[in-house]
């Protein structure tokens, strides 16, 4: 999914977006880069959020370093070990699970904002992959030195705390879509959920972009390929949202809404 443009029409078609094609080897990130908290259009929902002058200061300097992640690149790997947490600067990550014999399973959709690896504080190794859907950046944030930090900045931990709990109420989430959902429920909630974050963000809640393929999104939603394209067709067919080029229009939340039962 991307947040980079506000209503801009893509030059590729939707079915491009969402093509099953393999992915190729992951590239290797991009050099890091000098970047500041206080200027950062993110301020007001990441780590940084509601932090005194001083103390921006100080948060500047621990996540000064930038990382670019190319398009179906690996920010870090199962297996690795912990160091820092990763603040999605501009696009966005999946994250990517192993679900029985060798079979991958989409467990995570990271947009600006969201924070990567704080599945991994506990064990101090990372259980998934994090892929990039698109060409993107990452601040990168060493965990003992921000925990710290945090010991000096109540408004800091606090932020962490958030992101924490944040993180898991979208694993329950999920759990509940694939548990006590029918498939058109789940992907009805999956549009309905990218509606709220999107517009967390400052951006149009009804109309985006979709980085992910049909099959990541059967993946992460615990259906078939087949099953999602069937839906979004009837979605489509009922004047419930409307696709063209890259783009999603929600042309009836209410209606979505109805389907989900909120």
């Amino acid at each position: 999914m991307a947040v980079e443009t506000r209503q801009r029409a893509t030059d590729a078609p939707l079915d491009s977006a969402f093509t099953c094609n393999v992915e190729a080897p992951p590239d290797t990130s991009g050099a890091g880069r000098h970047s500041s908290c206080s200027s950062c259009h993110l301020r007001t929902i990441c780590l940084p959020r509601n932090l005194r002058e001083n103390e921006l200061a100080e948060l500047d300097e621990l996540t000064r370093v930038k990382r670019k992640v190319a398009h179906r690149a690996a920010l870090y790997r199962k297996g690795a070990r912990f160091q820092s947490l990763y603040v999605v600067h501009s696009g966005s990550f999946k994250s990517v699970g192993t679900a029985g014999v060798q079979q991958q399973k989409v467990t995570g959709l990271y947009l600006p904002g969201d924070i990567l690896g704080l599945d991994a504080i506990s064990s101090q190794v990372h259980d998934y992959d994090a892929v990039a859907l698109e060409d993107a950046e990452v601040c990168v944030v060493p965990y003992a030195a921000l925990t710290r930090m945090t010991l000096r900045m109540p408004e800091l931990q606090g932020q962490l705390l958030r992101a924490l709990s944040g993180d898991i109420v979208r694993d329950h989430g999920l759990l509940l879509r694939l548990g006590a959902m029918s498939a058109e429920e789940r992907v009805a909630a999956f549009l309905l959920g990218l509606s709220a974050r999107y517009q967390k963000l400052g951006y149009a809640g009804t109309r985006f972009s979709v980085r992910m393929a049909r099959h990541e999104i059967a993946s992460y939603l615990g259906l078939t390929v087949e099953t999602v394209c069937r839906l979004f067709t009837c979605l489509q067919q009922d004047g419930l949202v409307e696709t063209r080029l890259r783009e999603v229009e929600l042309k009836d939340v209410s209606g979505l809404r109805k389907l989900v039962g909120y």
